[in-house]
């Protein structure tokens, strides 16, 4: 993929230094600009370093709502159009454009980008669901083509990344012009592998999308058990294993988001023997059964799809996960600066244990926990005492 590849600043292919995530859904629905998602990951810019970011968007296609939208990068135009004639064989387009964007000074190296707006069509294999067929499709032209991949298929939602800072990649995509009830931002940098475009979060499968500050320390354990379950990791980073993990557990599989976390971030054996004799059998059958699916290393994570937006942080929290409440808004994020500086009139805020699933859902409105108390407020009249 060294078409994408931008060159490392440092020399170096592994520089340690931490992510920035930040994310948040409004559980009435309504819309929001992304303008909060923007603000909230430049003030958390020393996370990165320039070299990805990105954002995830629900709800940003009403007009084509039905449809999936289809966002590919490509090395050059004749990729494009093979990976265009290929999508033809297997897709009825319905529309097709670039993908709207300005030229950002920094923002080098840009693959050409593109999106379609299309329904699977012809006959699948038996037992094959709509979602499996494109599964199978997305994992087949990533996987066989050299020149143009697709990075994000969810159906009424938007992956927009590429190698750069926050503010640099939302200006390039016009991100603030997109309206949507959840909201997914990363500013990444990168541990283990070089900065190019596909390699920027979010990373995506259907109306997946997944953003990590962290090492998945387990990937290859990781990646051998999805690959028997038909995924291909192509992407060159080991964030890629949570969200074709997600879609596995809990599309396939049919897990609550809290049951995932207990595939992803279970307890240990030891602690596992001193839970109620309830919790017992389920942790044990969830590691019985999910054993290589178990994410080791420090990561924290965010999950998002249509309607959902999970925060997950490893079980001894060796990275930071803040979490914040303002009525129907549920807010997660790297930093609890970020929550204060989108919403100064929060209500709740707090930091949830590690291996905790914080969830937020249309139509049910976030609750803190018990023991969490309203955050007091400092009037007027006491910041002008004495």
């Amino acid at each position: 993929m060294s078409w994408a590849t931008q060159e490392n600043r440092y020399g170096d292919d592994k520089v340690f230094d931490a992510c920035g995530l930040f994310g948040f859904i409004d559980t009435s629905g309504a819309m929001h600009d992304g303008h909060a998602v923007i603000k909230a990951l430049i003030s958390m810019k020393e996370r990165g370093n320039g070299l990805g970011s990105g954002f995830a968007v629900y709800g940003a296609y009403p007009d084509f709502a039905d449809l999936y939208a289809l966002h590919i990068m490509c090395r050059n135009e004749t990729g494009r159009q093979e990976l265009e004639a290929r999508l033809r064989q297997g897709w009825t387009i319905v529309h097709d454009e670039p993908i709207p964007h300005r030229e950002v000074a920094g923002v080098l190296d840009a693959p050409i980008l593109w999106r379609y707006f299309a329904a699977p069509h012809g006959e699948r294999t038996p037992g094959l669901s709509e979602e499996d067929d494109v599964v199978r499709q997305v994992m087949a032209i990533n996987t066989e083509m050299n020149d143009a991949f697709i990075y994000s298929s969810g159906k009424n939602m938007a992956i927009f990344k590429g190698v750069g800072h926050p503010e640099q990649i939302a200006e390039y995509y016009r991100v603030e012009e997109y309206y949507g009830y959840l909201w997914v931002g990363h500013n990444r940098f990168p541990t283990n592998t070089p900065g190019w475009w596909g390699g920027a979060h979010p990373f995506g499968l259907l109306d997946w999308s997944v953003v990590h500050n962290g090492e998945i320390s387990s990937y290859g354990a990781n990646r051998r058990y999805l690959e028997a379950h038909g995924y291909q990791c192509t992407m060159q980073t080991d964030t890629e294993v949570i969200a074709y993990a997600s879609d596995l557990v809990m599309r396939r599989h049919g897990l609550s988001p809290r049951v995932a976390a207990l595939v992803f971030a279970s307890p240990l054996w030891d602690e596992i023997q001193h839970l109620p004799a309830e919790e017992q059998r389920l942790c044990r059958a969830v590691r019985q059964t999910y054993g290589s699916l178990l994410l080791n290393g420090p990561f924290t994570i965010i999950i998002a799809h249509q309607g959902e937006m999970v925060g997950l942080g490893d079980r001894i929290r060796l990275r930071p996960l803040a979490v914040g409440i303002k009525e129907d808004i549920l807010y997660v994020s790297s930093e609890l600066s970020a929550i204060h500086l989108v919403q100064p009139e929060i209500e709740y805020t707090w930091t949830p244990e590690g291996g905790q699933a914080i969830v937020g859902r249309l139509g049910q409105r976030p609750q803190p926990p018990e023991h969490i108390s309203p955050r007091e407020r400092i009037t007027e009249r006491e910041l002008s005492y004495g």
